[in-house]
């Protein structure tokens, strides 16, 4: 088949990959920098399909070009080689890494998660690659469940999943626009968590057919108990953002018949709200590629709950940061929001550069540090 491939540089690159090892003839266009094959060319050809990712405004003049017309995550999941892993795709606004990790610390067997932070094999959390979590990285999360013989996939994507999985969870209710502000970004992720065998959403938003957390797991303050699958406790439910993290993954457990106690050994994951104290000063950890302004905001509360002190707020965007970086109106509403004793700016610096001279300060000032640099990691 005549296949084109609309934008390189979300995943659109490996789809367009993967589709000449199968044989087709493929023309590939990087519809956001101009690189590659040109608008003008691709549109005088003929195609059997056209994929594009879903954030890709609709009135671009590709998109209307006659075929078959599959988003990048509808590809993906024609393109994925046969496993016997069972599949667990998570998607949302705010907290998908924290509950990926969750539900693999849940898994019994050996598991894949492929997540933002990393892909790694779980339980021995040994790190096998970082990529990006674009549809198409679902591949390589494929592949390295048949290589290591996983018996789970827990895959963390972005705009929406690829339907493959047997539970695909939604971890928030929030929306926001996309496609040029055409596109609901919460229609697009409910569209196609629709394809997966059993979904899992916010006890905020009611599906027809779906499940919550509400419905399947009872929670009281740092307990967590269920009817048929044992109960729970863990202190992280007093952080920001683990509570809903562990209702999904022991409402994930109770979906597929599985034992929740194992929870009770959730310790988190680096840069999401982790608490620690190096060489003799707070630190409340919260850089990662999700780091906004909402929850900076909540950090430092949490943060003046647990230690009482004044701290240095580290933000900003570090050398290694996403797409988007955080604004200098959002930096100066957290500052004025949170009245931290001083701002240490990222201005793209490392974050291992940025720790050490955040603590090395706050051992002068008798504070504690709040790390909120919006990076990869």
């Amino acid at each position: 088949m005549r296949v084109l491939v609309l934008d390189t540089i979300h995943g659109g690159s490996v789809l367009a990959e993967a589709l000449v090892r199968h044989g087709d003839d493929v023309d590939a266009v990087d519809v956001y920098r101009g690189k590659m094959m040109s608008a003008d060319d691709a549109e005088k050809r003929k195609y059997d399909i056209i994929t594009a990712p879903v954030h890709l405004d609709p009135d671009h003049p590709l998109v209307s070009v006659p075929g078959t017309h599959l988003t990048h995550h509808q590809m993906t999941a024609r393109l994925l080689p046969p496993c016997s892993a069972r599949i667990i795709e998570i998607t949302g606004a705010r907290g998908k890494t924290t509950t990926a990790f969750a539900v693999a610390s849940v898994l019994p067997g050996k598991t894949i998660l492929h997540t933002s932070a990393g892909t790694f094999v779980y339980p021995e959390k040994r790190l096998l690659f970082k990529k990006s979590i674009t549809p198409a990285s679902l591949l390589f999360a494929v592949s390295a469940a048949n290589a290591e013989g996983a018996d789970w996939i827990v895959a963390e994507e972005s705009l929406g999943v690829c339907g493959t999985g047997d539970i695909g969870i939604l971890t928030s209710d929030a929306d926001y626009r996309i496609a040029a502000g055409k596109k609901s970004a919460l229609s697009a992720k409910l569209k196609s968590l629709a394809a997966c065998k059993t979904l899992l959403v916010p006890d905020s938003l009611p599906v027809d057919g779906a499940h919550t957390p509400e419905k399947l797991v009872i929670r009281d303050g740092c307990r967590f108990s269920t009817k048929t699958c044992g109960s729970f406790e863990n202190r992280l439910a007093e952080v920001p953002g683990y509570a809903d993290a562990l209702s999904f993954a022991a409402a994930a457990a109770v979906l597929l018949h599985l034992d929740v106690t194992p929870l009770a050994r959730f310790t988190g994951c680096e840069g999401r709200m982790i608490f620690s104290v190096k060489d003799g000063v707070p630190v409340l950890d919260n850089a990662n590629s999700g780091t906004n302004r909402d929850n900076i905001i909540a950090a430092a509360a949490y943060l003046k709950t647990k230690t009482g002190k004044p701290y240095i707020l580290v933000t900003g965007s570090s050398a290694h940061t996403v797409c988007e970086g955080l604004s200098d109106a959002d930096i100066e509403e957290t500052v004025y929001r949170t009245s931290p004793a001083s701002v240490i700016r990222a201005d793209g610096r490392d974050v291992e550069e940025l720790m050490n001279e955040a603590v090395s300060a706050a051992k002068k000032q008798d504070c504690a540090v709040l790390f909120c640099v919006k990076t990869w990691r």
